[in-house]
């Protein structure tokens, strides 16, 4: 149960991820995987063009990120 509007922010931007993933056909779980491993690899990076190559529609995501058809 969300009971913070920090914690509703946090849910909403979840739900947005998981959902765009499903609409770019990406397996979610790998997906995710794949932000959690590549985003903290940037934490310190001034130049944010990382994250261009993060996005669903990116050709260079893993293969295992997309879904088999």
């Amino acid at each position: 149960m969300i009971d913070t509007i920090s914690g509703a922010k946090a849910s909403a931007v979840i739900y947005s991820i998981v959902e765009t993933a499903k609409a770019n056909n990406l397996n979610v779980y790998e997906y995710i995987k794949h932000l959690l491993t590549e985003i903290p690899n940037h934490m310190d990076d001034k130049n944010l063009d990382f994250c261009e190559e993060l996005l669903p529609w990116s050709d260079n995501l893993p293969e295992e990120c997309k879904r088999k058809k």
